[in-house]
């Protein structure tokens, strides 16, 4: 049986949203809506990025992100020294006012990742058990082709979209997107994310071995982030494209 294309699928009877699914739905876009907010309030705090095991004003970032005040402070005030005639010890004294007011950011980023967490492994467990993993988000071998590949790509960029009816099956580009959210950027996040706390790393270790350092965590989080915000953006723009109001409807009460 050849897999289906975007308009084919469509075509198809649909199978409504299990409450499970349209819970777990809500509380994760939640989650990770509040996670992106407090993320970059975080990242206004030190918008440098870097890799390895050390990064700090003192040493060369990777590069550096134009998001707040500062960003490109404008270097350190001038070395003082404490006895006449001694070599000036290093100042670490910047330049100009920081913006350095995410305490609130931090705590509520925190709180926010469990609940991620929490709820990405209630959906796992449920979606193994009750098959809708293999289903609807786990492409089959027979699926993998360029040429199906390439149909439904076709099939997405006109306009205008087949209207969705709001549920599975899915076709070939959703369930790549789906499956490496779920399976690879979400899990990324959250390991790269456990390697910034020292508490974590102190008890394993490994994770710095994994990712070579703190730093280079930080940087891997970043973009995987960045990587999920992309998801994001198109996956709200197939559903304004594909029928808003039928697909909000379904993922709301499931009918």
């Amino acid at each position: 049986m050849a897999a289906a294309t975007l308009g084919e699928v469509q075509q198809r009877s649909v199978a409504a949203h299990t409450r499970w699914v349209r819970i777990s739905h809500w509380i994760l876009a939640a989650s990770v809506l509040t996670l992106a907010v407090t993320g970059v309030v975080i990242l206004m705090a030190h918008p440098r990025l870097y890799w390895g095991a050390v990064g700090n004003d003192l040493t060369p970032a990777l590069f550096e992100l134009p998001i707040s005040r500062n960003y490109k402070h404008g270097g350190w005030a001038a070395p003082v020294t404490f006895i006449t005639g001694a070599n000036p010890v290093v100042s670490a004294a910047r330049t100009y006012d920081i913006y350095n007011e995410n305490s609130w950011a931090r705590s509520l980023h925190f709180l926010a990742a469990w609940f991620l967490v929490v709820t990405a492994l209630f959906y796992l467990a449920a979606g193994l058990v009750g098959g809708h993993l293999r289903r609807n988000l786990i492409p089959r071998a027979r699926e993998l082709s360029p040429r199906l590949l390439w149909q439904d790509v076709v099939t997405h960029l006109q306009l205008p979209m087949p209207r969705a009816s709001g549920g599975p099956p899915y076709g070939l580009l959703q369930k790549l997107a789906y499956f490496g959210v779920v399976f690879l950027t979400l899990p990324l996040i959250v390991v790269t994310g456990l390697t910034m706390s020292p508490a974590v790393t102190a008890a394993y270790p490994v994770l710095l071995d994994v990712f070579g350092g703190s730093q280079s965590a930080r940087t891997i989080h970043f973009f995987a982030f960045v990587a999920l915000v992309l998801f994001l953006v198109v996956h709200v723009a197939m559903v304004v494209l594909t029928g808003f109001k039928r697909q909000m409807h379904a993922m709301i009460l499931g009918d």
